[in-house]
């Protein structure tokens, strides 16, 4: 019995990640090199930022512009690794 899993994803797509991380100068800078290894295209324009209430946290979203759910998931893999990234959606 073969069980085919459908793919909500539709590519090629631009797709937001979210990613959530301790405030720090580099952040953004830091995101972007992170995607950039999947995604070269990626530019910093493609990033929003938003601290939090006390400014001790930042959130960014990457708008990425993905070709398979193979470099999607590598994307994910490689944020979710970084030692300033706390939470990746």
């Amino acid at each position: 019995m073969s069980c085919e899993i459908p793919e909500l994803i539709e590519f090629p797509c631009t797709f937001p990640i979210k990613v959530m991380g301790a405030a720090h100068e580099r952040f953004s800078e830091a995101i972007l090199e992170a995607v950039r290894v999947h995604a070269p295209d990626t530019q910093a324009h493609q990033i929003t930022l938003r601290s939090s209430s006390a400014g001790n946290y930042v959130g960014a979203t990457v708008s990425v512009q993905v070709f398979s759910r193979e470099q999607l998931d590598n994307i994910y893999r490689t944020l979710t690794a970084h030692k300033m990234v706390k939470v990746v959606l």
